[in-house]
């Protein structure tokens, strides 16, 4: 009996010895193979040390960091004339020889660092159309896709096989009827709810479907850390989209539990659709195997209408396989480069260190810095540890807000009144770290103007974050917030 007990404690500190070596090596890997930031190395080292079996499970879903990995296609033949008309464009804009608006000159430092970074370039004739919900776009995007002639390319991270996700699938199997090629390009993660039997019936009518990290079963993605969080929807090679919205009954307010769904999206008509485009097919390439698809052309067309073809805009993307974080970076310059007000929309607000500070010096230097989140929580350990940086930042002089008219999903910037940012980055670690997102940077003070306005709108349906609502809450919000903030870089 005593020698039962003994050789069972003997198994016990062997087994405990050999996880401790693991344990160990996986730290070492973490440390030294992929030289992630320090605390976000410092969080997984002691997940994996003090919850051996959950922290490495916790590792291989969440923790691979993919920005070091070579998972991804060169850009083939259309990055490189794209690399190549960037350059060019470049030196004609330093020496004056391509048009810009004066106003938009003095913004030449934030299109030279997305010029210079990722090879983003500026279009210049541009209409754009902006809303403010997800009913008014879905009703223009079928209006435009069953006008359709040629090509309609839709990109979206998350896809439903619900009621909107049905009208859809029948719209895109009516034009692939006609002739016209279709290419629906949805997330391996956003897709779980596009059930097979929709993926195949759109393939056998003769839409091409390509899912991004597909995971090994439907339900379960080793790669759920890394998001195709991007929402394109291209017609004819003449109109996108870009903005908030997916395609599941929630984003046209059908769901109870969120109410009205409060977004922002934008319709444009003119040379920045070559920019969504490209995006496009490098991300259609990857996930298909190396197609290139229909990609027509890289040089802009000739948009006569001055009045109509009047804004100028960058097309930015961002994501683990980028050299630098061009969005994050965005959103840095906008705040620094302020002289009288910000405002940021977002569902998630979770700075990184270098931003957070950036809004502090904003608001100490006298710009007005205005932020939203919705009152409504989608992710609990999000909302809280947003709610945790409002808090400090309210006590720099930050005006902070919770919507209450719905849920408001948003990724708005303003910067003072010429340059805003709307796309599909939240204000957050994961947008600017792990996502792959697109924004449109657009330089016109009537859009601007308009952004601000919505935001104004909202706020008399918000309630405002003042230091005696924040010092109010209670033991259970304080505990909740102080968790979720440790958390943060890793959410």
């Amino acid at each position: 009996m005593i020698s039962d007990y003994l050789n069972a404690i003997i198994l016990f500190f062997k087994s405990y010895a050999l996880l401790f070596v693991i344990n160990i090596i996986f730290s070492m890997i973490i440390i030294f193979a992929e030289r992630r930031k320090p605390i976000s190395t410092l969080l997984w080292v002691m997940a994996i040390n003090f919850l051996p079996i959950v922290g490495f499970i916790l590792y291989l879903f969440i923790g691979q960091d993919l920005s070091r990995k070579r998972m991804f296609d060169k850009r083939g033949s259309i990055g490189e004339d794209m690399g190549k008309i960037s350059s060019l464009q470049l030196e004609l804009i330093k020496k004056g020889e391509k048009p810009l608006k004066e106003r938009t000159r003095d913004y030449l430092d934030i299109i030279e660092m997305f010029n210079r970074g990722e090879q983003e370039l500026i279009y210049s004739n541009n209409s754009v159309t902006k809303y403010n919900n997800g009913i008014d776009v879905f009703k223009q995007l079928m209006e435009d896709i069953n006008k359709a002639k040629t090509a309609i390319y839709i990109q979206t991270y998350i896809f439903k096989s619900d009621e909107l996700g049905k009208e859809f699938i029948e719209l895109l199997k009516k034009k692939a009827g006609e002739g016209l090629e279709v290419i629906l390009l949805v997330d391996g993660m956003g897709g779980r709810k596009f059930k097979n039997i929709d993926r195949e019936d759109l393939k056998k009518h003769g839409v091409k479907v390509e899912i991004f990290f597909p995971g090994f079963f439907k339900s379960i993605n080793t790669r759920i850390n890394y998001r195709n969080h991007r929402k394109i929807m291209i017609i004819d090679h003449m109109v996108g989209y870009v903005g908030g919205l997916n395609i599941a009954d929630e984003y046209i307010s059908r769901n109870k539990r969120f109410g009205f769904w409060r977004d922002t999206h934008l319709r444009i008509e003119g040379d920045a659709v070559i920019g969504l485009e490209f995006r496009f097919f490098l991300d259609y390439r990857y996930a298909s195997g190396g197609k290139d698809g229909g990609f027509v052309s890289l040089i802009p067309g000739t948009f006569d209408d001055k009045e109509k073809y009047n804004k100028e805009m960058c097309i930015v993307s961002s994501g683990p396989n980028t050299k630098v974080n061009s969005i994050r970076n965005g959103y840095g310059k906008m705040i620094t480069g302020a002289k009288k007000s910000v405002y940021i929309q977002t569902p998630y607000f979770i700075p990184d260190e270098g931003l957070y500070n950036d809004i502090k010096n904003a608001v100490l230097s006298g710009v007005e810095v205005n932020i939203m989140i919705p009152k409504r929580r989608d992710h609990i350990f999000v909302h809280w540890a947003s709610l945790s940086f409002l808090g400090d930042l309210i006590q720099w002089g930050v005006k902070a807000y919770l919507y209450d008219g719905g849920f408001l999903h948003s990724k708005v910037i303003t910067c003072d009144d010429y340059l805003s940012s709307v796309g599909t980055a939240n204000f957050d670690i994961r947008s600017f770290e792990l996502n792959f997102e697109v924004n449109a940077f657009v330089f016109d003070e009537d859009l601007n103007r308009s952004l601000v306005e919505d935001f104004e709108r909202d706020v008399e349906m918000s309630i405002e974050i003042t230091k005696e609502y924040y010092a109010a809450r209670s033991p259970a919000v304080r505990f909740k917030e102080g968790i979720s903030r440790l958390l943060s870089p890793l959410l």
